[in-house]
């Protein structure tokens, strides 16, 4: 099921916020080339011009939305491996990548979607900004899972191979995910998430 694309009538000071999720909910159903930034203002209330109060660009928000989900992937991923384990700590991580609502899981499909846009510098300040905000979180990341994954090898529950491309695998088979995934498809997230826990660790052993 969809969420909710209703028009919104949030307070000024909360209209940032309204925007991304109107701009998610457009961006991953729509597609980012067919949404009008007319639309999103529409859809929060707002007249075109108020929009660059907040974005100065339908890029500077598709970014920003990029950014967020990177970030909250990178949040994620530090809450569930605190454990002690590699193995179980590796399974809860591709768990988590699945957590969360249609909404998340329109974000993330945006991520995937536009992620090579990450790798060419932007003309207006603020989109260039949460570019390389963004790139910086996608080292973390990666540095994140290779880390974990390095800790499995040391401890011997990993075979030795290189840590990085190991992580690299791992998480091209996590994120690949959203490129074909529908809320309400035959698949859930729980499954999808099991599934995916089990041919990672095949990757490691």
């Amino acid at each position: 099921m969809q969420p909710s694309m209703a028009p919104r009538t949030e307070s000024v000071r909360s209209k940032r916020g309204s925007i991304v999720d109107a701009a998610i909910d457009r961006f991953g159903s729509d597609g980012y080339e067919h949404t009008k930034w007319s639309t999103i203002a529409d859809d929060v209330g707002l007249g075109q011009t108020a929009l660059y109060h907040y974005f100065e660009s339908k890029a500077h928000c598709l970014l920003t939305i990029m950014r967020i989900e990177l970030t909250q992937s990178l949040e994620r991923f530090r809450r569930v491996t605190r454990v002690a384990d590699p193995v179980e700590a590796l399974r809860l991580a591709v768990h988590s990548a699945y957590e969360g609502t249609p909404r998340d899981a329109l974000q993330r499909r945006i991520l995937q979607n536009h992620v090579d846009l990450l790798s060419t510098p932007r003309p207006w300040e603020k989109e260039e900004q949460e570019r390389q905000r963004s790139r910086a979180l996608v080292r973390e990341i990666e540095e994140a899972w290779t880390d974990l994954i390095a800790r499995g090898v040391r401890s011997g529950e990993f075979t030795q191979r290189d840590p990085l491309m190991s992580a690299r695998m791992v998480l091209a088979l996590v994120v690949g995910v959203w490129r074909w995934y529908r809320p309400g498809g035959p698949h859930t997230l729980d499954q999808i998430g099991a599934l995916n826990a089990d041919a990672a660790l095949r990757i490691l052993e």
